[in-house]
């Protein structure tokens, strides 16, 4: 089976690097996001308007590249996790993860016996539609699997702790916009507050050799971020980078137009 290119960059002491699709869901994104050497990409149905078959076919769009395909789900759902990981994501994002019970809710949902509850379908897409030793197969998905749980509230951070040592949890994501609300500082990444917030969240996840994750909307924020010691990065989401790239274009055509008449 394919392996999770995200495990093995961070497993070799690199930080991997990622994207986050919400809105681009054609066919050739899988290899646009290859040639720009991207290790792993974050498929959103949180806040996007993909649907299951698009889901799916992003996820097999993905798998033919070396890149690891991950998926947001909306919510902790057994059908949204096991569903998604059926589909053949090598990984799940939940978002705001609020407490230790929380956590092993979900590890029980992705996990096969004995680290979970998941139930089995073989044959299908997370086999690549082969026939294969139903144990040797389990085994291997439960390692090969990346759960990441999203820090998005004071509550969260509350329950580090409990969350960042649940057997399974392979990352801490700081969800930067809903924890600075969830703290009644919206959008200020440079309150004290939530600098100590996100140093909070490195000190965790090293004591507990996990991944620290986030995403920056740019290089100076990124920068900072890992600075601080965030060492799992999303590169925006495609909705920002073609956004920015594209309003910088077009007024940098209106100048040159004007400065033409």
């Amino acid at each position: 089976m394919k392996p999770n290119r995200f495990q093995q960059t961070l497993a070799a002491g690199k930080t991997p690097v990622g994207h986050m699709l919400m809105e681009l869901g054609s066919r050739g994104v899988a290899q646009m996001l290859e040639s720009a050497d991207i290790d792993f990409v974050l498929i959103d149905t949180e806040h996007s308007p993909f649907g299951v078959a698009e889901i799916a076919n992003l996820v097999a769009w993905f798998k033919a590249t070396p890149i690891a395909p991950f998926v947001r789900i909306p919510q902790i759902e057994y059908h949204f996790i096991a569903r998604t990981l059926d589909m053949g994501a090598l990984g799940i994002m939940i978002p705001n993860v609020k407490t230790g019970e929380a956590a092993r809710r979900i590890v029980n949902a992705a996990k096969y016996a004995p680290l979970g509850d998941r139930g089995v379908a073989l044959g299908t897409a997370h086999t690549d539609y082969k026939s294969v030793v139903p144990a040797e197969f389990m085994a291997y998905a439960n390692q090969n699997t990346t759960i990441i749980c999203q820090i998005e509230s004071q509550e969260g951070l509350d329950n580090l702790e409990e969350i960042a040592s649940t057997p399974g949890v392979d990352v801490l994501w700081v969800g930067h916009f809903d924890l600075t609300q969830s703290m009644g500082i919206p959008g200020q990444f440079d309150n004290p507050r939530f600098l100590d917030g996100l140093k909070k969240v490195v000190d965790v996840t090293r004591k507990h050799g996990l991944g620290a994750g986030i995403q920056p909307g740019s290089l100076a924020q990124a920068q900072q971020w890992m600075e601080i010691g965030y060492n799992v990065i999303s590169y925006a989401s495609d909705i920002a980078v073609y956004s920015t790239a594209l309003n910088q274009a077009v007024a940098g055509v209106r100048k040159l137009a004007g400065a033409a008449e």
